[in-house]
């Protein structure tokens, strides 16, 4: 056996047929260790080894699934700290995110889909005439959620802990069975999150990991005959491949996808809260998320007090090592991914946007850093405007009315999460329903996490989160009958 993470297939730890890959701490370039690469084949008995365990799990008492996620989120608790570590050094958050945002919501994942929902409901009873179908009477009803089937997860990057919990907490609660192909960039957490599922009792199959670099292990995992839905989380692109793949075989979809959130201050906002929501873009994650703030939409009255305050906002952050009590902004995950948004900044610049804070490489020997930059002046067909960069970059356009404002922020290919800040709640709410997103925050970029989340558009199909979760992952089943 080999140092190396094994891949994890029908209960069993098995060594992966394509050797192994380095995973890199992206703060400090170093090694942080060595992630299975699996073969086509491989991820293809992946998925035969969850649709060999769908039958016994799918008809498991709700109860009992329950009790092993209510487990497996206890598991999840009590190793935060080193899990925390391995998610920091994978991703470069900083710890409290790690902590928080990353292994705490994960638990809280499990914890919450540990908690039994009914799966079917009586529809009224209806009254039927006689006719060619029968003689007259009253038929009963209900509607039944049933499990899909084989569920495939394949996660993001930018958060390998909450992410994956929030595909397959709900997927096995309601009975279905996982294959997860996370992320090729931090892949080790999800590991561990596999391992504390089979230590809460998951029976073999029901829960799969295969990694890999390559994209055939992608394609093997999402083509595979044995797979009844794929739940994806990432780029549009890979989206819109993966929704071909789908369409052939008349798959499920999941899909949340890139964003270009707008949000639009008007001129009676309280500046300094919208300053610290959009501020989210500049640290969280170092905007690389796709429900961030990064399209904002000053109206003329505050547009130059706004800019000024982001500006002044995005050069007091700590850029740094994440490891450090008092870091704010950590690295982007890669060197590639670095040079992907400098190259957004330089463009931005080319395009005429005024570069007011950030713009240039933070001094530092080592890790993959940028610096929050801000970009104003911009306009709304200006590609940095248009393009999602999933970085620490905000760009700011300058409106005159509200009937304008709603405009430019509906004038995107993407519609994931806006947001709007006023002094006047009312206003605001009307705003709201004018905008073209899945979700919109009013006064804040927090979440309510029993609230539906997906997006329009290019930003996804479908949604999850709370009871929704359980709704994406079943199938609705009509039984009718006699009265």
């Amino acid at each position: 056996m080999s140092d190396g993470q094994r891949l994890f297939i029908g209960g069993e730890w098995t060594e992966p047929d394509g050797g192994h890959y380095p995973v890199t701490d992206p703060a400090t370039e170093e090694t942080v260790g060595w992630a299975p690469e699996a073969s086509p084949g491989q991820a293809r008995a992946a998925c035969a080894a969850a649709r060999e365990a769908f039958g016994t799990w799918s008809r498991t008492r709700p109860e009992e699934r329950a009790a092993v996620l209510g487990r497996a989120a206890g598991i999840i608790r009590g190793s935060l700290e080193p899990y925390a570590d391995l998610a920091r050094a994978e991703t470069g958050a900083t710890t409290a995110t790690a902590r928080a945002m990353q292994v705490g919501v994960a638990a809280a994942r499990f914890r919450r889909y540990a908690c039994t929902e009914p799966a079917e409901w009586a529809v009224p009873p209806q009254i039927n005439e006689a006719g060619p179908m029968g003689r007259a009477g009253v038929t009963g009803a209900l509607a039944v959620r049933q499990p899909v089937g084989v569920v495939t997860c394949v996660t993001s990057y930018n958060n390998p802990w909450a992410n994956p919990a929030g595909k397959i907490a709900p997927a096995l609660a309601m009975g279905n069975t996982v294959v997860v192909k996370p992320a090729p960039q931090d892949p080790l957490s999800v590991y561990r999150m596999a391992e504390a599922l089979q230590a809460a009792g998951v029976p073999p199959g029901v829960v799969n990991v295969v990694s890999g670099r390559e994209v055939a292990v992608g394609e093997a995992v999402v083509a595979s005959g044995d797979v009844d839905m794929v739940s994806f989380t990432g780029s549009t692109a890979v989206g819109r491949r993966i929704a071909e793949v789908c369409g052939r075989d008349m798959k499920r979809q999941l899909m949340e996808l890139g964003g270009k959130g707008a949000a639009l201050v008007l001129d009676d906002a309280d500046l300094g809260s919208a300053v610290a929501g959009i501020g989210t873009t500049f640290s969280f994650y170092s905007g690389q998320i796709c429900t961030a703030p990064t399209r904002v939409l000053a109206q003329r009255g505050v547009y130059g007090r706004l800019v000024e305050l982001l500006g002044g906002y995005a050069s007091r952050l700590k850029v740094g090592d994440p490891r450090e009590p008092d870091t704010v902004v950590g690295p982007v995950i890669s060197a590639e991914h670095r040079a992907r948004v400098e190259s957004y900044v330089e463009l931005g610049r080319k395009e005429g946007a005024v570069v007011v804070a950030g713009g240039e490489r933070p001094p530092r020997e080592r890790g993959f850093f940028v610096a929050p930059t801000l970009l104003a002046d911009c306009t709304n067909d200006m590609r940095v405007a248009r393009e999602e960069i999933f970085g620490p970059v905000v760009v700011v356009i300058p409106f005159d009315d509200e009937e304008e404002g709603v405009a430019l922020a509906n004038d995107s290919d993407y519609g994931l999460i806006d947001y709007v800040w006023s002094g006047d709640v009312a206003r605001a709410f009307r705003v709201a329903r004018r905008l073209r997103a899945g979700g919109v925050g009013v006064n804040t970029v927090g979440r309510n996490m029993e609230a539906p989340f997906g997006g329009f558009r290019m930003s996804g199909v479908g949604r999850d989160v709370g009871s929704y979760a359980l709704h994406a992952y079943s199938e609705v089943q009509s039984i009718v009958w006699p009265g």
